[in-house]
């Protein structure tokens, strides 16, 4: 039973898009799979980890009555890929099989029942909708994805906070150690307000798959789960159920020191020094006089890296420690000739700002070295 006859490039984009979710062990062998959808005029390929169901399609010429087949992801993306560029790619069903056909080379797969595949099932409640170019929903989720705990016992902290209040959007992330946080404004002012806490894996695969574009991303929060359609791609996510920290009683206020840096310039001094630092401990010490920022580095070897920078301060001297590891982060992550920072005594966190702008905020804790 013949399925789809297709252009061999236009069948892997969309696996390609559905199969970073997949994980490659399994207690449920159908989750190793992708389920294959085929319509009158289209082909859906989603795949699904019970927390996240990601669906891509490629639109075909006018087939037959629609079928459905689940089929090991791994291994059909990797005839896929390994096929020529550009060639015919057939593929039909025979006895439980997928055959793949393309010019002289033959395959034929194990499938699972269609019917075993799990879905995510609908909202309940009308969600919250709205939509924004993909590539702002990109640089917000880029300002801040790099804060998320990674594998914290406080599960809503491995997570990203999405607020969606008097037509701002926000995006904020902690590990208990630091916090980014980044705001920009989506229009409609009327729209009820939601928060949610989006797990980690969703946000690290939207980051993969938005497109750097004016195209819009259509956003539908609800109270169990959250939307993102883009392009030819659908994922829709389960949230993290928790309570995250309130953000606004951690950004510190009215930090007497001020500097205003060159990112790359302390993006490098950073980076080199380093370069001493050891594996476990990642301290790095800024010692902040008039005209002078020193940046100092040891380790248990008692080797010593310092770098100094020409600053514009005056004002009482601090000598403060942090992890360099959060600070090399938002440097990374942010693309402006200067940051601003903002800093207390030794035991106050540093805020760190955009010159000119409300909407990015990133908090650091000191360290004791």
């Amino acid at each position: 039973m013949n399925l789809i006859k297709i252009n061999r490039d236009l069948l892997l984009k969309p696996l390609q898009a559905v199969s970073g979710i997949i994980e490659r062990r399994h207690t449920l062998p159908i989750l190793s799979n992708v389920l294959l959808l085929r319509s009158e005029d289209r082909i859906d390929f989603v795949a699904t980890d019970i927390e996240i169901e990601i669906t891509a399609s490629a639109t075909t010429e006018a087939q037959g009555e629609p079928k459905a087949i689940t089929i090991g992801a791994r291994k059909f993306l990797d005839i896929l890929r390994a096929l020529p560029e550009g060639s015919e790619v057939s593929l039909a069903i025979q006895e439980k099989k997928l055959q793949i056909k393309s010019g002289k080379s033959r395959f034929n797969l194990q499938t699972l029942p269609a019917e075993d595949f799990p879905r995510l099932s609908a909202a309940e409640a009308e969600p919250t909708k709205f939509s924004v170019p993909q590539k702002l929903l990109k640089a917000l989720i880029g300002l801040v994805q790099y804060a998320m705990a990674q594998q914290d016992i406080r599960y809503y902290l491995n997570g990203l906070l999405m607020i969606v209040e008097q037509g701002d959007l926000k995006l904020i992330a902690t590990d208990g150690h630091r916090l980014a946080f980044a705001a920009k404004e989506v229009g409609d002012k009327n729209l009820s307000r939601q928060e949610i806490i989006l797990p980690r894996k969703t946000v690290l695969e939207l980051a993969k798959l938005l497109a750097d574009t004016d195209e819009p991303v259509m956003i539908e929060l609800s109270a169990s789960q959250a939307c993102f359609k883009f392009g030819t791609v659908c994922l829709v996510s389960k949230l993290v159920d928790g309570k995250f920290p309130d953000y606004t009683r951690v950004v510190p206020q009215n930090q007497p020191r001020h500097l205003r840096l060159g990112r790359t310039q302390l993006l490098q001094s950073l980076q080199r020094a380093a370069i001493l630092t050891s594996d476990k401990f990642r301290g790095v010490r800024w010692v902040l006089s008039d005209g002078t920022l020193k940046i100092i580095c040891s380790n248990t070897e008692q080797e010593e890296a310092q770098e100094e920078l020409d600053v514009n301060y005056t004002g009482d001297p601090l000598d403060i420690g942090f992890n360099v590891g959060y600070l090399l982060d938002v440097l990374n992550n942010v693309d402006v000739q200067e940051i601003d920072c903002a800093l207390g005594d030794s035991n106050s966190s540093a805020l760190f700002t955009i010159p000119g702008r409300e909407d990015f905020k990133y908090v650091v804790m000191p360290m004791r070295i």
